[in-house]
């Protein structure tokens, strides 16, 4: 993977971490299913990443 595009999904994974902090900070609750979404959100990220970067034999 290029420099670039690792840093680019970098940045998007932190923009959907930050998001949704935002909004959980708001409430005093959060549910566990709303957490999974996230931490899914942030592996599906780095794991497309990864993915794209494996050269293929």
């Amino acid at each position: 993977m290029t420099d670039s595009r690792e840093a680019a999904v970098i940045t998007e994974a932190l923009g959907v971490i930050d998001k949704a902090l935002g909004e959980m900070l708001q409430r005093e609750l959060v549910s566990t299913g709303e957490v999974a979404d996230l931490l899914l959100d942030v592996r599906l990220l780095l794991t497309t990443s990864a993915t794209a970067s494996t050269p293929e034999a």
